[in-house]
């Protein structure tokens, strides 16, 4: 008996070692957990100086480059030191095609870059410069250097632009030094030169103008000796326009499979599409033209060919608005964007401006014979026909690559007799009103009634 006894607190005395072991195992040290934030930050934070300064415009392009989470984790870590150009810098120093460069979707990389080359993975303040002699060159965090030096005025400056407010902003875990304007990395440079240039959009250059075939055109009794009035309609029609060269069969497309490989309309439609996904708003736009149509495939065969296309996209909005029977029918998908192709390169700029200038006008679509027609309206584009069936330019130049042209609208856009089909309403059938007698001729007919009178007169029937 007492063997088992000495076994079983032997047993008890284990257990109680075994479970104070693995709790201070478990437990971490407390140097490390009152530095583990786990994200959090803290209201004294330099991130959080930076969103209520004077330097807001830096703070939004870190929010639209969503950068604000990544630097948030690494506050945690690293102490940083952010060089900011002012509000003013950014509004009237920076050149406005660049701006607009930036703020694209399909930039983001570089916005990213520009913004992480503006920030340093250490503290350094303005005290530690003057002790440094000459030009230091620092690594920021997107793996660029930016060079600091004294100018012979006394200045100091960053990559050529001059410090204005040094240690403007001070905080425990980093400091914000003003400067005159953005930094720019040149990478940044090169893809924005690279997006200007025309080399990946230039056209295929044009060998030589249609001709007519004159024979077709006396058969058809077309007079080409008479002098047309001015304004007046071609007196051939430009589907009667030959390829020239010795055969009548039409040019070969410059498509990546023939000589010239100029466009690569795949790719270009794959990106617009993913543009419009990281726009936000045009998922449902998306979703048809890859998902439920093959007009993705269709449109980057066109792009091959060398044709251009301006895409009015609906957004989430007017497509939510779209009836189950609109899109149940056979092919009804395919219509309804056909409808909103335009076979032009247009941009926010040139349709504004044609319509300023002309008033109305008409755009031909792929759904052939149908136009389009686009209208100014209180300082912007209006498209469609009448109320029933309108919408307004409401994301302009949302993809602009020179081939393709995206232009965002609050509306789901159908030809005039589609529109006239659905508005229209059964008229009720009119029914003769009986008139009815007034108390006193009811009175009247009951007395003529009780002496046998009634008959005598047809209103008291």
């Amino acid at each position: 008996m007492g063997f088992h006894l000495r076994d079983f607190f032997f047993l008890l005395l284990l257990l109680f070692f075994a479970a104070a072991t693995t709790t201070s195992l478990a437990l971490p040290p407390s140097s490390s957990s009152s530095t583990s934030g786990g994200g959090q930050i803290n209201s004294n934070s330099v991130l959080v100086a930076l969103l209520d300064s004077h330097y807001t415009e830096l703070a939004e392009l870190l929010e639209k480059a969503l950068l604000l989470q990544t630097l948030e984790d690494l506050v945690g870590s690293h102490n940083l030191t952010i060089f900011a150009p002012r509000n003013e810098a950014l509004d009237r120093a920076l050149d406005p095609d660049f701006k607009r460069f930036l703020l694209e979707p399909r930039n983001l990389v570089s916005l990213q870059n520009i913004i992480l080359f503006h920030v340093i993975p250490n503290k350094i303040g303005s005290q530690q410069w003057k002790l440094q002699s000459g030009s230091t060159r620092l690594k920021t965090l997107s793996n660029d250097e930016i060079r600091l030096e004294r100018g012979d005025s006394g200045d100091w400056t960053v990559d050529s632009a001059r410090v204005t407010h040094p240690d403007s902003v001070t905080r425990p875990d980093g400091v914000i030094h003003g400067i005159e304007r953005m930094l720019v990395p040149r990478s940044v440079v090169d893809d924005f030169n690279k997006r200007r240039s025309l080399q990946s959009i230039t056209a295929v250059k044009p060998e030589g103008a249609p001709e007519v075939d004159l024979r077709r055109a006396k058969k058809k009794g077309v007079d080409l000796v008479s002098k047309a009035k001015p304004g007046s309609p071609p007196a051939v029609s430009i589907y009667e326009a030959l390829a020239p060269g010795p055969s009548l069969a039409p040019a070969p497309a410059p498509g990546p499979g023939g000589p010239h490989h100029h466009f690569d309309g795949e790719r270009q439609v794959k990106d617009f599409i993913q543009t419009l996904l990281q726009y936000g708003g045009y998922n449902e736009m998306a979703d048809i033209l890859v998902n439920l149509t093959s007009l993705a495939s269709e449109m980057g065969r066109l792009v091959s060919e060398g044709y251009v296309l301006t895409v009015l996209a609906p957004n989430d909005e007017a497509m939510a608005k779209l009836t189950t029977d609109q899109l149940s029918e056979p092919g009804a998908p395919e219509q309804i964007m056909y409808y909103h192709l335009i076979p032009e390169y247009q941009t926010e700029e040139s349709m504004y401006n044609a319509v300023r200038r002309f008033g109305k006008i008409g755009y031909d679509t792929l759904r052939l014979p149908h136009k389009v027609v686009a209208q100014e309206a209180d300082g912007s584009v209006r498209f469609g026909h009448g109320e029933d069936s309108s919408a307004y330019l409401f994301d302009p130049d949302i993809y602009t690559d020179g081939r393709i042209s995206v232009q965002g609208i609050d509306g789901v856009l159908f030809p005039p007799e589609e529109v006239k089909a659905v508005t229209k309403k059964v008229q009720p059938a009119k029914v003769a009103a009986v008139p009815k007698r007034g108390n006193l001729l009811e009175v009247a007919c009951w007395m003529l009634g009780a002496f046998g009178q009634d008959r005598r007169f047809s209103t008291c029937h």
